[in-house]
């Protein structure tokens, strides 16, 4: 077999016709061996010396010419433990989810992957943050569930199996929690979600039905032929250098076309990551709970929030790297936003002591599962409340998968270790109601038709067209007066746009347990106000006209009005 020197950049597996390279980065003066086995073998074919370099600081590397790479694998031995690459791309020995394996016996192994996947005519999408309706899901837990009735469970084969449902959906981004190779088996539990430590450049081999790296590529490609975008979940550990980060991302976007990602801001900086020419035109997102937690109380009728709901319905991040979301996989899903009171993590084996303590949730009167008609309709009523509040506001929406049906986690706020229907979708809740889908679906086209509810900047409340009405303005009980009280719950909002009569749309928010009256903004007079979507009765099909100046909305209700 033969050997010649090699190059240290970059790091990790690199192959050229049948020349491969590998180059890994080791403490000075420690014995390095790479050990190169034939593919599914459990021994080593050969051991070869990986020698230092007096100029390459850390970097061990050594090219050996092979016939066949990709029917070969290696892993690394370090001062006698067995290392696999940690710019590995692919790994043999976690094919099986839950299944435990000892690197020390071999019995894990780092694949050799060439660059011959066939992209065809790939293109990103590389939407506006203002077109992005984005949904995240976790990519086993979406299809793991009997009820998902597709072939291939829990794989990113199953997710292209769902996609006829999430275009029918409208939604044009998936953000999916990590797939990267992360450790499922830990010593107390099960690691469902997938955060801590991992294999950052390799798909997850469970996820797929034989082989991660094509699967996961035939599904991003796959997604870009319909316009959809896919982010990945990248929550590197403190302490990940930012050289591995970096390395790591430019790899998922080159190799896999990735959209973008969501990044920690503690563990990495996104300022400097934006500016890296690779990443220029990368999303890089990050979570913030702020809209969610404004949100959850506005809905649940808590004083004082008026002017907080206000700012977050109109804001729109600087470098448009945050996104609005009701409910996350960190916490409720929405249906159990408004069916519990307090968590119930007592299947998580700590006691209920994890998970968040602060939910900002309401139980609409009876804690968890309920017979009452009254206590339904109140939960159905504020979820669709809910959805209004994310998808009329002006700040990137995301929706948590399973909410646009009323998936439930029977209270749990932290299914971290939930490898169950706990934490998997229960598809067959679509079957039994379709209804809040339909109206999901309604109120996504419904946002895109009228631009005013996804602006390119943010709105300011000032008449920058000169027409005497400014683009945002706040009303309640009289036009043109926001509700100042601190025990009012009722907002109204007109939105005035540029783009054609039916940009003018006024939205009456009444989170209240009682009814309130609103005054309508005067319109210009060619045009009448008609109502467009009503929590109690949906997303009409044709816009109802009103005569009145003034509109009564029921309690917990939200009436949605466009210029006609």
């Amino acid at each position: 077999m033969k050997t010649e020197k090699g190059y240290p950049i970059p790091q990790g597996c690199t192959v050229s016709g049948n020349k491969v390279n590998f180059s890994v980065a080791v403490p000075t003066k420690k014995k390095c061996e790479l050990l190169l086995y034939k593919k599914g073998k459990k021994s080593p074919l050969t051991v070869l010396p990986v020698k230092e370099d007096s100029v390459t600081g850390e970097l061990r590397f050594l090219s050996v010419i092979l016939d066949r790479p990709q029917e070969y694998e290696y892993n690394y031995r370090i001062e006698g433990t067995i290392v696999p690459d940690p710019y590995g791309k692919s790994f043999a020995g976690k094919e099986v989810w839950g299944k435990k394996r000892d690197v020390q016996n071999h019995e894990i192994r780092t694949h050799i992957v060439p660059d011959d996947f066939f992209w065809e005519s790939d293109t990103r999408p590389h939407l506006a943050m203002d077109e992005v309706i984005a949904y995240t899901l976790h990519v086993r837990g979406f299809t793991k569930h009997k009820s998902s009735k597709v072939r291939h469970k829990g794989t990113f084969c199953g997710l292209i199996e769902k996609l006829p449902y999430i275009r029918q959906l409208g939604v044009n981004q998936i953000q999916c929690m990590p797939v990267y190779e992360f450790e499922e088996n830990q010593e107390r539990y099960t690691n469902y979600w997938g955060y801590g430590e991992g294999c950052y450049f390799a798909p997850k081999a469970s996820y797929a039905v034989e082989d991660a790296v094509t699967e996961l590529k035939e599904t991003v490609k796959t997604l870009h032929k319909e316009g959809i975008e896919i982010v990945l979940e990248m929550p590197f550990t403190s302490g990940t250098s930012m050289l591995l980060i970096a390395d790591c991302l430019r790899y998922w976007v080159m190799q896999y076309h990735i959209d973008g990602f969501i990044v920690n801001p503690d563990v990495c900086d996104i300022g400097a990551l934006s500016k890296d020419p690779v990443l220029i035109h990368t999303k890089l997102l990050r979570k913030q709970d702020q809209f969610q937690n404004t949100m959850r109380r506005f809905l649940k009728g808590d004083e004082g929030m008026i002017g907080e709901v206000a700012w977050q319905l109109r804001h729109l991040s600087d470098g448009g790297e945050t996104f609005n979301y009701i409910a996350g996989h960190n916490g409720f899903t929405l249906h159990d936003v408004v069916s519990y009171d307090g968590k119930h993590n007592e299947l998580n084996g700590e006691q209920n002591h994890d998970g968040p303590e602060y939910n900002y949730s309401w139980n609409c009167g009876a804690e968890g599962p309920s017979r009452k008609k009254a206590v339904l309709e109140l939960r159905k009523g504020q979820i669709r409340n809910a959805f209004l509040l994310l998808l009329l506001a002006q700040g990137t929406p995301c929706i948590l998968a399973g909410d646009e049906f009323e998936n439930t986690q029977k209270g749990n706020n932290n299914v971290y270790c939930q490898d169950n229907p706990t934490a998997w979708l229960d598809w067959s809740a679509l079957e039994k109601d379709p209804s809040l889908f339909e109206f999901v679906k309604r109120l996504t086209v419904f946002r895109r038709e009228h631009r005013v509810f996804c602006p390119k900047t943010e709105m300011r409340g000032l008449d920058d067209m000169c027409c005497g009405i400014p683009d945002v303005s706040y009303h309640g009980r009289y036009a043109w007066q926001m509700p100042s009280e601190i025990a009012s719950r009722q907002l109204g909002v007109f939105y005035h746009g540029t783009n054609g009569r039916e940009d003018n749309c006024f939205v009456a928010y009444n989170m209240h347990w009682i009814e309130h009256i609103f005054a309508l903004p005067k319109l210009p007079k060619e045009l009448k106000w008609h109502e467009a979507v009503n929590t109690m009765e949906g997303v009409l099909k044709e816009a109802r006209p009103i005569e009145e100046r003034e509109v009564s909305v029921k309690e917990r209700t939200i009436r949605v009005f466009v210029g006609l």
